[in-house]
């Protein structure tokens, strides 16, 4: 490594030998400037440096075992090349200068250098005072400052100790001529004493030096403890804060939850300082970008819109901006903070939803009452006009049509009301195959001659414990789904299979669970679903038809029912080639068990009892006085539980149950038309009808399905069998 040698370099070693420092012991002055730099510059490594004609020397050394180094690897050498500023070295290992010296490549395996030239009052460096470390970094301008007034204190030491030695060495001749030169050595003694006086003085300023700088040490360090609490704060806070220009044309600071909210880096922000407006969805830009601007010359906005970020994904935004002001009142910076709320609006939309089936549930509740009271007028009609005999087979076939289309309208509102939370279901053990048997007619009606529907149904019954007016609306809704989906016509094809689900197969399906299970497969040849949209098709009222040709309910009940029977649905679809929905319900192991006798098979028994009927509806009312009256019962009726209480008073001794519904005009419901009529006659049998369940209609009070309540529309069998286990019981 070639040094360059500073310019007059036979002078400036003249100048050095005249100090008359190289060599001698450590001073404390001296080490206590090296210690100093050391710590305002936060290094291991400090030393003052003597440059002399092959050597460097050190007079002072901290965190260094050597005394001395060959002239040509020093880094002190260059330093001494510039009088006026530090020389600093930031990353040895790749400075072409001193890459190669020892001093870098092997022990102390120097990295970082920073020195200031120890410069004379006659404007030559005898060395340098330098700090050193084993890491790459730089020093900051305060640092560099400091350095340069501790190299000055250096040479100030150095002049301090020439002139004391000049001094002595002129007191020791002065004292040897003293008997001759009585005078002189008066005034040698006067100069020795001027000589102390400056020392002192010099000994005082450096001090008071070593003190301001301790200060600023000081200082640094609260500053820096400062920064790295704010750090902290910024980078672990999940809000993002942030300064600008009035203007918003400069970013001064945002903090780092900005990338983690707009998935965009921090430095394209200060690079481009309108990019987190430009990233404002379109739809929301009006009451974003331009209602910042305009808001922030009346004194700061308030506003919630929706970011895109890089992959396409939505965020909701709250944004405040606050303007700061100075002491002349004008705005001069803008000051605000963004939050995620994503997650709060999922909630809000989640709520509005919850409201809408609260609403759902309202109406359902409010017309299902009325509604129930015409399906059971029409079945109980059905039912006389085949006990009346004489029909033709035709005719039976169109009777037997109605009573099972009332059953299965009565099982769709009884779906509505257990959609909106207003309803049980009523599971059983059931032959699914039989089940769908059962609605095929139904089906091919709804599909129309467009589509084909295929059946694909295991060999033998498969059971299941579930609802069957459920299961049915599950096979209606999926199936108007599907022709919905294939508006040219094509193909439906309905599949049940047994499937049994271990260890395997449940880590490639994370829905699924060990155990046996039927599948209930229900594939279309339409036109499939986009993949965007395919994770919210169970979502209530989310349609892709037009307005006024979906509700949004359909797919959203089948979820529902399938949760609600402990199973899952697995949606399989392809745009342009067709969707399969594959349902997954719990096999029953054994064969189901018969719950109820078909309805044509029900024997009915009567009696010659006297029954009070209270029922406002007045067509239902007189379907079951005749039915009643045709299996020799005595009826005695009345529409309001009021008028109900007129009649008991004139009817008492003969009335030996009574058959109400629960719910009643005129203020009285059933249930308080009973209680008065109990308190009356104890031994009174009470029959409660309604057009909710046992379950939703008792909740006050025991009610049990064909013990003492019948649930509207019932047919006329379970009516008189309701009827006469209560009087016989």
């Amino acid at each position: 490594m070639n040094t360059p040698l500073p310019d007059h370099e036979a002078r400036r070693l003249d100048v050095l030998h005249q100090y008359k420092i190289l060599d001698t012991p450590p001073e404390q002055a001296f080490d206590d400037l090296a210690l100093l730099a050391s710590q305002i510059c936060q290094t291991p490594i400090a030393m003052v440096s003597l440059v002399d004609g092959n050597r460097q020397w050190f007079k002072s050394k901290i965190g260094l075992d050597a005394t001395e180094t060959a002239r040509e690897i020093a880094f002190c050498a260059h330093t001494i090349l510039n009088l006026h500023e530090v020389m600093e070295v930031s990353d040895a290992s790749i400075d072409p200068r001193f890459a190669d010296s020892p001093l870098v490549t092997a022990d102390p395996h120097i990295r970082f250098y920073a020195g200031a030239p120890l410069v004379t009052p006659d404007g030559h460096a005898l060395g340098a005072l330098c700090v050193m470390g084993r890491e790459p970094r730089v020093l900051t301008a305060d640092q560099r400052t400091a350095l340069l007034a501790l190299g000055r204190q250096a040479v100030a030491q150095l002049e301090l100790r020439r002139q004391a030695t000049q001094l002595a060495r002129e007191v020791g001749q002065r004292r040897h001529a003293e008997g001759l030169l009585s005078p002189q050595v008066e005034e040698l003694s006067a100069s020795k004493a001027e000589a102390d006086r400056l020392l002192a003085l010099g000994e005082r300023s450096r001090r008071a030096l070593l003190s301001v700088l301790e200060d600023e040490r000081q200082a640094g360090e609260s500053l820096r403890a400062s920064e790295e609490r704010f750090r902290q704060l910024a980078d672990n806070i999940h809000e993002v804060f942030w300064i600008c220009t009035p203007s918003l044309e400069q970013m001064i600071y945002v903090s780092p939850a900005y990338e983690k909210i707009w998935g965009r880096t921090c430095d394209s922000l200060y690079q481009s300082p309108t990019d987190w407006m430009k990233a404002i969805h379109p739809d929301d830009r009006e009451n974003g970008h331009e209602s910042v601007t305009r808001k922030l010359e009346h004194g700061g906005y308030n506003e919630t819109y929706r970011v895109t970020r890089p992959d396409g994904s939505i965020r909701w935004v709250h944004d405040r901006g606050f303007p700061v002001r100075n002491a002349a009142g004008e705005t001069y910076r803008i000051v605000g903070i963004a939050e995620d709320v994503t997650e709060k609006q999922q909630l809000e939309e989640q709520f509005r939803q919850a409201q809408k089936m609260e609403a759902i549930g309202q109406l359902a509740g409010g017309v299902a009452h009325d509604f129930n009271n015409i399906l059971a007028i029409i079945q109980m009609q059905s039912e006389l006009l085949k006990s009346s005999g004489g029909l033709t087979p035709d005719q039976s076939e169109f009777a037997d049509e109605i009573s099972t289309t009332v059953q299965r309208a009565a099982a769709l509102t009884r779906q509505l009301l257990l959609f909106s939370s207003r309803e049980v279901f009523q599971p059983r053990d059931m032959d699914l195959n039989e089940s769908i048997g059962n609605t095929v007619k139904m089906l091919r009606r709804i599909l129309g001659a467009d589509v084909r529907m295929q059946l694909r149904l295991a060999s033998q019954p498969i059971f299941i414990h579930a609802d069957a007016g459920m299961m049915d609306q599950v096979l209606l809704n999926l199936a108007v789904n599907a022709r919905d989906a294939m508006p040219k016509g094509g193909q439906l094809i309905i599949e049940t299979t047994g499937t049994e689900f271990d260890e395997f197969a449940v880590s490639q399906s994370p829905k699924a669970r060990v155990g046996s299970f039927v599948r209930l497969s229900v594939s279309d040849s339409g036109c499939g679903i986009p993949a965007e949209i395919r994770s919210k098709i169970f979502e209530p009222f989310f349609t892709t038809k037009g307005v006024g040709k979906g509700t949004g309910l359909g797919l959203a009940t089948v979820f529902d029912v399938v949760r609600q029977h402990a199973g899952w649905i697995d949606v399989y679809s392809e745009v342009g080639h067709g969707t399969t929905f594959r349902i997954y319900l719990p096999r029953l192991a054994r064969n189901a068990s018969a719950t109820a006798l078909p309805a044509g098979m029900a024997v009915m028994r009567g009696g010659n009892e006297t029954i009070l009927l209270a029922e406002d509806d007045p067509s239902l009312r007189a379907s079951i006085r005749k039915t009643l009256a045709q299996l020799g019962y005595r009826i005695v009726e009345a529409p309001t539980a009021n008028l109900a209480l007129k009649v008991w008073e004139q009817n008492r001794a003969e009335i030996r149950l009574l058959l109400t519904d629960l719910v009643m005009p005129d203020g009285m419901t059933g249930k308080e038309l009973a209680e008065r009529l109990l308190k009356e006659d104890p031994q009174l049998k009470v029959i409660f009808m309604s057009g909710y369940s046992a379950e939703v209609a008792g909740k006050d009070f025991p009610l049990k399905e064909g013990v003492n309540f019948l649930t509207k529309p019932f047919a006329a069998a379970k009516l008189a069998q309701t009827i006469r286990a209560a009087l016989d019981g």
